[in-house]
């Protein structure tokens, strides 16, 4: 068929299908084949894809883990202070050799000065002994006197607290108790009333009797104890143990100063 020359000839018709013919769908066409650089980035694709499975597997995460953990235990163990650690180096310390050996010139010494630092180390050294035998020698001293110390600080806090006539009676009457002379208390009263008015400090100024019991001559007092000067209790201490040796009891001895004015 012939085409006027400038017309668009028209497309070709398919033929009609046939009566009863089953209908089948057109064939896809086939797919342009890739050129040559495609096949090369898919490779590349494939690569990474399979990157990316090792690195997020279970293994791998695992073993991160591990090499994690061992890292954290080896700083730990490098920073423990109770692991001593050694010297630092000269290197460490960027020090040079000629600048150990500059060092070292410069430190030194010649006799004269070594002789006096020696000098000043032997004085020192007497002084701290002398300083130790002065220190045991108080501690001797203080160890043989120290029944006198005792009692030279109880007399003086007696002196400071002085106590009155009641309280040496409230003492004389606790202690003439305890002996079992509790009957006796009003003869004992009368006895040292009349003899020094419960007063530690009384002193006859004729015979020098002393104290509460007016002991004679007064240092006999000084067997009950160092303290007796003014010491209560141990004034009657004293004039108790010479009333039971010398009369019995305080109701004979307070007859007999009754009939005498002495005991």
């Amino acid at each position: 068929m012939r085409h006027s020359p400038g017309r668009i000839p028209d497309p070709p018709r398919r033929p009609a299908p046939r009566p009863g013919a089953a209908h089948r769908p057109p064939r896809p066409p086939h797919p342009p084949l890739p050129p040559a650089g495609r096949s090369g980035r898919r490779r590349k694709r494939r690569r990474l894809r399979l990157v990316r499975r090792v690195l997020t597997s279970n293994v791998t995460i695992t073993l991160a883990a591990i090499a994690g953990l061992l890292a954290v235990a080896l700083n730990i163990t490098s920073l423990n202070p109770s692991e001593p650690k050694p010297p630092a180096l000269a290197a460490e310390l960027d020090l040079s050799t000629n600048e150990l050996v500059a060092l070292l010139t410069r430190t030194d010494m010649d006799a004269v000065a070594a002789d006096a630092i020696a000098q000043a180390k032997r004085r020192a050294h007497l002084q701290q002994l002398e300083e130790e035998r002065k220190a045991r020698e108080r501690a001797e001293w203080y160890r043989k006197n120290r029944d006198k110390i005792e009692a030279a600080k109880q007399a003086e806090k007696l002196r400071a607290i002085n106590p009155s006539a009641a309280q040496n009676k409230a003492y004389g009457k606790l202690m003439n108790k305890l002996k079992g002379w509790e009957e006796c208390w009003p003869s004992l009263e009368n006895l040292w009333e009349r003899e020094s008015n419960w007063n530690e400090r009384a002193r006859n100024p004729y015979s020098g009797a002393y104290g509460i019991p007016q002991a004679l001559p007064a240092e006999k007092l000084a067997s009950a104890g160092a303290d007796w000067r003014t010491s209560s209790p141990t004034q009657i201490a004293w004039g108790l143990g010479y009333i039971k040796a010398r009369y019995g009891n305080p109701c004979k001895a307070w007859q007999f100063w009754q009939a005498n004015h002495w005991y």
